[in-house]
C-alpha cells in the first residue's frame, strides 16, 4: 500500500477518484476543506491531532448486493487495531466506531459499479486520535487520547489499521464471509440491548438490536415481537446527551 501524505485537499475521497490512483493507495490529508461524513454532515478536524484519510479498493470480485460486507471489513479492521492498543471499541451501525457511548471514528464509503459487480470503492476514515477538546455542539465525541489518557503517533495508528484492513479484505476475497459476520456481530454496539430509535418522521420506539443482515439491514425487535429491518437513513439511534 502506498500512502500519499498531503497538507490540504477539499476531500480525500474526492481526490482518490483520479484514475492515477489504484488498489491500495491511501491519501492522508492534514486539512480537508470539504470533508464529508454520513448523512451529509461535515467532518472537521484540528490540524495535526487526528487522522483523516481515504483508501482506494478495487473489489471486482464482489457483487453489488454484497457491498455492505466491505463496511464490515473496514469496521472490523479499526476494531482490530484499537484492540491492539488495549481499547475495547464497538461498531455502531452503519459506519461509526464507538468507545463506550462516544464516537471515535466516522467512516464514509463510496462505490462505483460495472454491471453486477463493484469496480472501485473509496473508504474515507476520520479517527479522533489526540484531540482532547471538541466543539460543544457535537453530541458525543471522544478520542483515543481521551479514552486511554495518553497520546499516540498517528503514523503507527494508520499503519496498524492498514495491516488489519488487508487481512480482513483478504478474508472477504477468499469468501470467508461467515467469519466476518461472526466477528462483526461480536463487536456490534448495543447488540442484545433495548434502546430507543427514531424513524424519519420523528416517531420514537423501543427495540432490541438483534443483528445486521449481510446486505446491511439493521434488525430491531420491538416490544410487540415484530422484527423490523431497516436500511441506512430508515432509522437512527437515539443517544443520551
Amino acid at each position: 500500500m502506498k500512502i500519499h501524505r498531503i497538507t490540504e485537499t477539499s476531500s480525500t475521497n474526492d481526490l482518490l477518484r483520479d484514475a492515477k490512483y489504484h488498489h491500495g493507495d491511501v491519501v492522508w490529508a492534514e486539512r480537508q476543506t470539504a470533508g464529508r461524513g454520513q448523512r451529509g454532515h461535515t467532518w472537521i478536524s484540528p490540524e495535526g491531532e487526528n487522522l483523516t484519510f481515504s483508501v482506494l479498493l478495487e473489489p471486482r470480485f464482489l457483487p453489488v448486493g454484497e457491498q455492505f460486507l466491505l463496511s464490515e471489513v473496514v469496521a472490523l479492521a479499526l476494531c482490530d487495531e484499537f484492540a491492539d492498543l488495549g481499547i475495547d471499541a464497538r461498531i455502531k451501525w452503519t459506519n461509526d466506531i464507538y468507545i463506550g457511548d462516544r464516537k471515535v471514528v466516522g467512516i464514509l464509503i463510496e462505490h462505483n459499479y460495472s454491471g453486477a459487480t463493484l469496480t472501485r470503492t473509496i473508504v474515507g476514515v476520520g479517527i479522533n486520535v489526540n484531540q482532547t477538546v471538541f466543539d460543544p455542539q457535537l453530541p458525543n465525541p471522544t478520542s483515543l487520547a481521551l479514552a486511554t489518557k495518553r497520546s499516540f503517533r498517528r503514523e503507527e495508528i494508520l499503519d496498524g489499521f492498514l495491516s488489519h484492513l488487508m487481512i480482513r479484505y483478504a478474508a472477504l476475497e477468499q469468501g470467508n464471509t461467515a467469519l466476518l459476520q461472526r466477528d462483526y456481530h461480536t463487536r456490534l454496539y448495543r447488540l442484545g440491548e433495548s434502546h430507543c430509535y427514531r424513524l424519519p418522521d420523528g416517531r420514537l420506539f423501543d427495540a432490541v438490536l438483534e443483528g445486521v443482515r449481510p446486505s446491511g439491514e439493521l434488525l430491531l425487535r420491538q416490544d410487540d415481537g415484530m422484527l423490523g429491518e431497516y436500511l441506512f437513513k430508515e432509522v437512527e439511534f437515539v443517544l443520551a446527551r
